[in-house]
């Protein structure tokens, strides 16, 4: 399989992510690499880490970089040849199975979305972010690729997000909910009680709505929310774990005694930081796009590189948008049974008030 790497993606490129690259090219032997980037900025690190003259390696030139600072419609407006922009064209033509990136998240977004396009029944793509809970791991979806939705689209990110759970963690029909304000079906805004609705007819194991204070239990492996508020829980439950971080270091350099309890301790602490470590995870991907994307964080390492185009491959492997299109199209079938179905009722009450 071939994939796409956006070489000036991220805030320490291109350097980590040829790394990363390179790791990947001689850990996974089905992988074809195609690195995307300015050809004479990223030759310095082709030669560094050997892999100037690979066989699996292809380097395709791409004139600019889209920063950080730049707004998102940069890259299908006035930076066409940045290397989002031509990592996405390769996607959209079919010369690559998958794109992977560590760079600008919303760029990402606008050039897949207009190049790349979406997968049939499906209206908007969303991010999918791997959180650990206090018994395993699941899934918010939308987290950040939209901040403004409708109910249809919320129903559409449970179904997505139920499917790349069952990949991830190998449960059949996952648990999932909708992250409201009560627990109550009457409880939540507009948009929410009229998702609750949707959902109870999607194909999938929902378990109602869900509050934010119990989704580190584990009560379910899919949190379906709202790009702007998926991205404000991900951000919160981030700065958070950093606050416990620094609270548990403050306590442990107190005293000498407390010192050794914590140097015997060192490796428990290590394992700690390893659930919420975003290097294993790799990056979110961008599921219901007609393609795999998989986005990973600005400050990606070598090995949140290589583990970003591990689980791209993966995911092929897994033919995760077959499954998102087969499902999706039961869900917009059932949809449309239940409109008929009340239009049959009204026309049929009608005619009886008429009689």
């Amino acid at each position: 399989m071939k994939i796409a790497v956006d070489a000036m993606g991220g805030d320490y490129a291109p350097g980590v992510v040829v790394e990363g690259v390179a790791n990947s090219l001689f850990e996974f032997p089905e992988f074809e690499i195609v690195l995307v980037g300015h050809s004479k900025k990223i030759a310095y690190y082709l030669e560094k880490y050997g892999i100037a003259n690979h066989p699996r390696l292809q380097v395709v030139h791409a004139d600019t970089v889209i920063e950080m600072s730049e707004p998102s419609t940069s890259s299908i407006r006035n930076k066409k040849d940045s290397s989002i922009t031509v990592a996405a064209k390769l996607l959209k033509e079919k010369k690559v199975d998958a794109f992977v990136t560590p760079g600008h998240t919303g760029a990402t977004l606008a050039a897949t979305k207009v190049l790349v396009r979406t997968l049939p029944g499906v209206n908007r793509p969303a991010l999918a972010a791997n959180m650990p809970s206090q018994t395993s791991r699941f899934i918010v979806i939308d987290a950040g690729a939209n901040t403004e939705v409708s109910a249809l689209n919320l129903a559409e990110f449970a179904i997505m997000g139920s499917i790349y759970a069952e990949f991830m963690y190998g449960i059949e029909n996952p648990p999932v909910g909708l992250l409201s304000v009560g627990g109550e079906d009457s409880k939540g805004n507009d948009l929410t009680k009229e998702a609750f609705s949707m959902l109870e007819h999607a194909p999938i194991n929902f378990m109602g709505n869900i509050e934010a204070n119990t989704v580190f239990e584990g009560v379910c492996k899919v949190l379906v929310a709202d790009g702007f508020t998926g991205n404000v829980f991900l951000k919160c439950s981030e700065g958070l774990a950093k606050s416990v971080s620094c609270w548990l270091k403050a306590v442990f350099t107190k005293n000498p005694l407390r010192m050794a309890g914590g140097y015997l301790n060192k490796t428990a602490f290590r394992e700690l930081k390893d659930y919420g470590n975003p290097e294993l995870q790799g990056g979110a991907p961008l599921l219901g796009l007609n393609g795999v994307c998989i986005i990973g964080h600005g400050s990606s390492t070598p090995l949140a590189v290589k583990n970003a185009i591990k689980l791209a491959g993966e995911c092929i492997k897994f033919g995760i948008n077959q499954k998102i299109t087969d499902k999706i199209r039961i869900f917009h079938e059932t949809m449309e049974q239940l409109k008929n179905n009340n239009s049959e009722t009204v026309e049929g009450s009608s005619q009886n008030i008429q009689g």
